[in-house]
């Protein structure tokens, strides 16, 4: 039992800190091209805020195809516009349903289509696969590690439908998704502060 345990910590903390480093990597980059985007892509940034709902599409869209696009991304184009706190804590928390409610459509799309052929074919063998014996071994907790850490969430809660893991249990687990979302998105706001002065 100690075993499994260490084991369930060690798999946490592996993938949190891959996350941390990737989000190092993208804040760093971020505060230190802030002022040269702003620059010379202030037009286009302009542009992207003056449609939200392609922002959004895209963003949805991203998150249903196994977050593609870092949701951190996204963030980082309101502070660039020179948003007010309320407007981005309104966007960050639209982000965190729209994440939310991907990661409830991937349930489904587990649960009624893991035997068809293009599931298995298509989602299963290119993407799924590698996060099987995870599964088998952790169970739910494979949907909270993905929830709170870069491992793919729609991803996982592809796996919990293909099983068929009691939706309560796994909707309960999912809102740990609205812990990262809070945690990034307080980063991504305060930390270009803190070193721009």
């Amino acid at each position: 039992m100690q075993e499994e345990e260490e084991t369930r910590s060690g798999f946490l903390i592996r993938n949190l800190l891959r996350g941390l480093i990737w989000f190092a990597v993208i804040i760093t980059t971020f505060i230190l091209l802030e002022g040269y985007i702003q620059e010379n892509f202030k037009s286009h940034i302009e542009d992207i805020r003056a449609n939200p709902g392609i922002l959004y599409g895209m963003y949805t869209l991203s998150e249903i195809v196994f977050g593609i696009l870092p949701p951190e991304l996204f963030m980082m184009i309101w502070v660039l516009d020179k948003i007010d706190l309320a407007g981005f804590i309104i966007n960050l928390s639209i982000l965190t349903v729209i994440s939310y409610g991907a990661g409830i459509l991937g349930y489904f799309i587990g649960n009624k289509f893991s035997k068809t052929a293009f599931y298995q074919n298509r989602i299963r063998e290119k993407y799924l696969k590698q996060y099987e014996k995870n599964l088998k071994k952790f169970g739910g907790y494979l949907v909270f590690v993905g929830a709170i850490t870069p491992l793919p969430f729609s991803a996982m809660c592809m796996l919990a439908g293909s099983v068929n893991m009691n939706f309560k249990y796994f909707m309960l687990i999912c809102i740990s998704r609205v812990l990262r979302f809070a945690l990034y998105g307080w980063m991504v706001w305060s930390f270009p502060n803190w070193f721009n002065g």
